[in-house]
């Protein structure tokens, strides 16, 4: 059974279509790259799946269960939103940090509005978390003390505290110069080496042919390519695959073999 099923999502903003239509699946475990140009409708469709967004058709269902049934007649309320998020983190492009809290109080806010576990509990975890996104020397900093890589690896740990079934990234590295890229593209390897469930949409091609099980290629509000990386980067299918993959290559030089 897969871990997520995403199943004929559709969403609008007025009289203008973003997302027509989506199907896919995500086993537990998997990484799932989404890539496609600007426009094309990725962040809105995690945005729908972090219950920022309501999606106006489909379901979604997290380990068997539907969590969301836009067909179903039934208004959610505020405290199943909240129930339905505690299913996924996400980690903004921009941070998001709170600037008025430590690292360490970013990480362990959530957690203690939530009563997950004794204080002493909490503060363990996010040290761990800490260490593992390698900012133990910075527990005591504020975000304004931090680079752009470090206060995304900070936003990383707290996504982490609350222990998601599955972890988006929203274009996690287009706010950071390629030095700062790197650091983070490491620490979301490092996820994966662990068994965390991802979902990451990114403009980082090579990080997405070598990181992820899955690739998802979104144009015009649709999945027009859906497969291995292999499949996708290699072997794509669709012309406007073909073509976004192209003027990659002429600006980054992607290797497709």
């Amino acid at each position: 059974m897969a871990l997520l099923e995403v199943k004929n999502i559709y969403k609008s903003f007025g009289k203008t279509e973003v997302l027509k239509g989506l199907d896919f699946s995500l086993e537990k475990g998997e990484v799932l790259s989404i890539i496609g140009s600007s426009g094309s409708g990725k962040t809105t469709l995690l945005r729908c799946l972090n219950f920022l967004e309501m999606a106006d058709k489909g379901t979604i269902s997290v380990d068997g269960k539907v969590i969301f049934d836009a067909d179903d007649g039934k208004k959610l309320t505020d405290n199943e939103i909240r129930e339905n998020r505690l299913h996924f983190g996400l980690v903004f492009q921009s941070f998001n940090l709170f600037p008025q809290y430590s690292v360490l109080q970013n990480i362990t806010l959530a957690p203690t509005l939530l009563k997950r576990g004794t204080a002493e509990e909490i503060t363990e975890n996010a040290m761990s978390l800490i260490d593992r996104v390698g900012l133990a020397d910075k527990k005591d900093n504020y975000p304004c003390e931090l680079s752009g890589g470090q206060q995304q690896r900070v936003a990383i740990a707290r996504a982490l505290a609350l222990e998601p079934d599955i972890l988006c990234f929203d274009e996690p590295t287009s706010a950071l110069d390629p030095e700062l890229t790197g650091e983070v593209l490491r620490v979301i390897r490092g996820l994966k080496n662990t068994g965390s469930t991802m979902i990451v949409v990114t403009h980082e091609m090579e990080f997405a042919k070598s990181v992820s099980d899955k690739v998802i290629f979104m144009a015009d509000g649709v999945i027009e390519e859906y497969g291995t990386p292999q499949e996708v980067f290699c072997n794509p299918k669709s012309a406007k695959t073909r073509s976004f993959l192209n003027k990659d290559i002429e600006t980054n030089g992607l290797r497709m073999g």
